[in-house]
């Protein structure tokens, strides 16, 4: 049995600079998946918004809501992780089941999305640490100082084995988990809040898909959206395949692990909150931004005192820069596996080279520390503000490109093993056709919600340029890579087969 990391078609396998083998085991990968997730900046940040403008009190049944659709997209992605193992993902997957030109379409996409996304949390990171040290010490920083500092911290960390980077995300997920669950057991042992568990009021599924009530302009689209915003990339299991210990069995295990059960935390630690709160003083708090983070921080002062509050604005700090890092891996490996596939031989030695000791995406690493250093100082540059600009305008930007490509990943699941019949053992009316086809329509129902409501959750970013060319960038970055893969098609056919084709080659599926 072969393994090695190696093109299927055309090129020989020491063209290949490979990532460091056996680096991560099951934990380490679920670590830096839901890092990506980071639950704290997504109950803090995104239930407020969801409470005060979207479905109310029903913003936990939103979430329960988006644990199935994102758990049924997570059933097909899984089975082709027991096949297909690539540090591309998403970019491979699309490319063996809806062709290259989709393929590259698709990775010119992601890779963009994951570029932006640090650089959206270096903002909410910047702010965080902003608002820390003048809480708590009366000191001023310019958001440009903890930005420049953790831009730099990713860069160094990256550089290293990605186990050191698995123990630093593990450590900071761990303590934002304890922090968010603190909260909600109080609730939970002293039996609710002034309504008690108010369950009709905040988990029946019909609320999910109803308007806050009382609220002018409040739309039930708009709560399930920054719901599904708040898993944006448990998906990044699978870029970490090639680097795992077992990835036909750890990448499938790692990824539902990471979907059902970030799920269903966020579900009971929504419900918590808001149930701890009162549901009605809940919606009331999330209609002001200076009030709306009191949801999670009045249940916790209330039982724990002034302590816990300082603890969890810090440990926002840290959860918002351990998401950042994440980021900042996933962003580093698609550069790597665009760069490796010898379309280009300079970019081969160059964004697909692997560190000769730590075997990690060093150049590739470099290069995305240099984009989002561009990204970040032309917004300082232009006065803009960490948190409604930076954040803001990124992660929306990111979010459209990734939920495409989720919706596209969907489709090439049942193209794959079912229209090309590859591996027809694992070819099941449900995991890799039904499962996968409702995740899909699901998140292409998600990419609608976003563009409806676009407007609302860029907030007073909305008339920014970046905001009204969003759209058209990722348009324009999907067709030029369809027209890349087109030119390579008519000009260039050995290059052209290498599209999505570098994998680690383990024909062996472990139970």
């Amino acid at each position: 049995m072969s393994e090695d990391v190696v093109p299927r078609e055309t090129a020989p396998a020491d063209s290949v600079q490979r990532l460091k083998r056996n680096a991560v085991g099951t934990v380490g990968v679920i670590f830096m998946a839901v890092a990506t997730a980071a639950p704290i900046t997504a109950m803090v940040g995104n239930v407020p918004i969801a409470v005060g403008f979207g479905n109310g009190s029903h913003a936990p049944a939103g979430y329960l809501a988006a644990t199935i659709v994102l758990g049924l997209f997570a059933i097909g992605y899984a089975t082709m992780a027991k096949h297909i193992t690539a540090t591309g993902a998403f970019y491979g997957y699309i490319s063996h089941g809806l062709g290259r030109v989709m393929g590259m379409a698709s990775g010119l996409i992601i890779t963009m999305a994951y570029i932006v996304f640090e650089g959206s949390l270096i903002g909410i990171f910047s702010y965080f640490f902003a608002d820390f040290a003048a809480t708590q010490f009366g000191i001023t920083v310019p958001w440009l100082v903890p930005a420049l500092l953790m831009l730099v911290l990713n860069c160094v960390l990256t550089y290293f084995d990605v186990n050191l980077t698995a123990k630093v995300l593990g450590v900071f997920l761990i303590t934002e988990i304890f922090m968010l669950s603190l909260g909600a057991l109080a609730v939970l042992f002293r039996g609710g809040g002034p309504e008690g568990f108010a369950v009709a009021e905040t988990l029946n599924p019909v609320g999910a898909f109803t308007p806050a009530a009382g609220i002018v302009g409040a739309s039930a689209g708009l709560g399930l959206f920054f719901a599904f915003w708040s898993w944006v990339g448990f998906e990044s299991t699978a870029m970490y395949g090639e680097e795992s210990k077992n990835p036909k069995k750890i990448i499938p295990r790692a990824t539902m692990i990471a979907v059902l059960g970030v799920g269903l935390f966020y579900v009971f630690i929504s419900w918590m909150a808001i149930a701890g709160t009162g549901p009605q003083k809940a919606v009331e708090l999330a209609q002001d931004s200076a009030t709306a983070g009191n949801i999670f921080f009045d249940p916790v002062q209330a039982t724990y005192g002034d302590w816990a509050i300082a603890l969890f604005k810090l440990l926002l700090v840290t959860g918002s820069f351990a998401c950042g890092m994440a980021f900042h891996n996933c962003a580093s490996r698609y550069l790597y596996a665009l760069g490796r596939e010898g379309l280009s031989s300079g970019l081969q030695k160059t964004l697909g080279a692997t560190h000769h000791k730590h075997g990690s995406p060093y150049i590739a690493s470099f290069v995305q520390s240099a984009i989002t250093l561009v990204l970040v100082l032309a917004f300082f540059a232009a006065g803009m503000d960490p948190y409604v600009h930076l954040y803001g305008l990124l992660a929306i930007l990111g979010t459209m490109a990734i939920l495409i490509v989720q919706s596209l990943c969907a489709f090439a699941v049942i193209a794959f093993f079912h229209f090309h019949k590859n591996h027809p053992s694992s070819a099941h009316w449900f995991k890799t056709f039904l499962a996968p086809l409702l995740g899909g329509v699901g998140m292409l129902y998600v990419v609608y919600l976003l563009w409806v409501h676009k407007d609302t959750a860029a907030g007073a970013a909305s008339g920014t340029l970046l905001f009204k060319m969003t759209p058209w960038i990722v348009v324009g970055l999907f067709a030029l890579g369809a027209a890349i893969a087109v030119y390579f098609k008519f000009n260039d056919p050995r290059r052209y087969e290498l599209i999505g084709r570098i994998v680690y080659e383990d024909s062996e599926i472990r139970d």
